[in-house]
């Protein structure tokens, strides 16, 4: 069973996640040095979330339809995209068993893989405050 019910719920955790990032002080600015634009194709639920990270400019985040045009497509179970901000997934090993896909410079999103892990403790804590211990106790 799919850990989350519905794409809201998709967005209402790690949609949150990543507009929480997009403004943070810290860790905003290192992602901007990606210089892309990267969306995540979940299934189960189907949903999306695309991330504009360039630097000079603004974040911008969008969950469902967007205009922008992504440089770079991840796609994977949303199952797997929340054990991943658990810190449970191993980028590496997920893209060579294809539990995720990437098309277009993967290089761009390997250099983000170092940058992620100051990231898992706050999705726990985000899930910790919205009372979703099942979403903590079930990956």
């Amino acid at each position: 069973m799919a850990y989350f019910k519905s794409e809201e719920e998709v967005y209402e955790y790690i949609g949150k996640l990543f507009k929480d990032l997009s403004v943070d002080d810290e860790l905003a600015p290192k992602f901007r040095k990606a210089n892309t634009i990267v969306q995540y194709q979940y299934s189960n639920p189907k949903s999306q979330i695309t991330v504009r990270m360039i630097d000079g400019e603004d974040e911008q985040v969008d969950c469902g339809p967007t205009e922008m045009e992504p440089e770079v497509i991840m796609t994977m179970e949303a199952d797997t995209a929340h054990k991943f901000w658990l810190g449970k997934v191993n980028v590496t090993v997920a893209l060579a068993r294809g539990q995720m896909k990437a098309k277009g410079p993967v290089a761009k999103i390997l250099k983000l893989v170092p940058l992620v892990k100051p990231v898992f403790p706050r999705y726990r804590a985000q899930l910790q405050e919205a009372g979703r211990t099942d979403l903590l106790e079930a990956a």
